[in-house]
């Protein structure tokens, strides 16, 4: 899920791959220049992308939280796995 800054900053890069894509889009199907048209679509479609993919240094800590994060989530507690343990000892002796 995608927090406020992450919105901010996507619409920051569409407010400029946007009009690079609509006069690709001209110059590629109104005026004929196929060039010049495929050019600037693929600045608009690669300037999301990258903007997407890209980690910059600032974005290092909430990675590294989210990582931290997840693989304190995924292990289990051996502590709680040692009581089932005992407890199915203790039942399987009755």
């Amino acid at each position: 899920m995608a927090g406020i800054i992450d919105t901010i900053k996507l619409a920051g890069v569409l407010v400029l791959a946007l009009p690079a894509a609509l006069a690709g889009l001209e110059f590629l199907l109104v005026r004929g220049e196929t060039t010049t048209g495929a050019i600037l679509l693929v600045l608009a479609v690669g300037l999301v992308v990258i903007q997407q993919r890209l980690t910059t240094p600032s974005d290092l800590p909430g990675v590294a939280a989210k990582r931290i994060v997840g693989t304190v989530t995924s292990d289990s507690d051996p502590e709680s796995d040692e009581e089932t343990e005992t407890t199915t000892r203790a039942t399987d002796d009755r």
